[in-house]
């Protein structure tokens, strides 16, 4: 992927018209997604490819942890990764969770995917609307004497450890999986006028795959906080940021910048 670096608030590329985007993540499985509106509306070539891949651990590494899956009363739930490598460790290690274990899930759709694993409706599975408020409201309401194993990824972002830990739950967590860089050789020949990264972790992927990549006139969109700074730690300049207070998405901020860019 070769695509000199500009490291200027705006270089004079920023608006140049955009008429391929790469988003750094798996196709959305709704044809509903925004993305494909951004395709019609702007007449653009959206391609997604993830810069990273997930991949489970294995019992070994595991049991490595000490973490003895039957002394918890209570899951946390987050993601389908999660759900899949839990459950497959619980298959390798041969341990099957009792009908009275409580599942405390981040959505309903993660909720209903315990379906691939347990009887659903025989379970006590609880979940919140979407933010993590509910999800930590309901853990808060059924707190007792849980104990409360949160399955999660190596080195994962998320604000529920220390949520547990400042209420004194009594908790544990047990890393399922791992990201790890994915091969992005075949994109080596091919330029996007834009790459959409929604992480820290998809840049360092480009860099380890490409690097001697350089910007040129390749627009860069950032959601968050820490991908923006690691975009600037690599001399790279930010074009499209989010959030924002204009827009709360990705999609959005990609919608307002092609309005500028593409005269629409």
């Amino acid at each position: 992927m070769t695509t000199t670096v500009r490291t200027a608030s705006k270089s004079k590329n920023s608006f140049k018209k955009v008429k391929s985007i790469l988003v750094s993540q798996p196709a959305p499985e709704s044809k509903k997604s925004p993305y494909f509106d951004i395709e019609k509306q702007f007449k653009v070539k959206i391609d997604f490819r993830p810069f990273i891949q997930v991949e489970g651990i294995s019992a070994k590494e595991f049991r490595k942890s000490k973490t003895n899956i039957n002394d918890f009363s209570s899951l946390i739930f987050t993601s389908r990764n999660s759900i899949d490598n839990f459950f497959r460790l619980c298959e390798e290690l041969r341990i099957k969770m009792p009908q009275d274990t409580k599942y405390f899930c981040s959505s309903e759709a993660i909720a209903l995917y315990l379906q691939k694993y347990i009887q659903y409706r025989k379970r006590k599975v609880f979940y919140g609307s979407g933010p993590l408020a509910e999800l930590k409201a309901l853990l808060i309401k059924h707190k007792g004497d849980e104990k409360v194993l949160f399955p999660c990824t190596e080195k994962a972002k998320s604000d529920i450890p220390a949520f547990l830990a400042d209420n004194d739950f009594d908790y544990s967590e047990g890393v399922v999986c791992k990201t790890v860089v994915a091969d992005l050789s075949d994109l080596e020949k091919i330029t996007y006028d834009m790459i959409v990264f929604f992480s820290p972790s998809g840049l360092k992927s480009l860099f380890e795959n490409f690097p001697d990549f350089k910007q040129n006139n390749t627009r860069i969109a950032a959601f968050g906080r820490t991908t923006w700074e690691e975009a600037q730690a690599r001399n790279l300049e930010v074009n499209v940021k989010a959030p924002d207070a204009e827009s709360r998405s990705m999609a959005q901020a990609i919608v307002n910048y092609l309005k500028n860019s593409n005269g629409k």
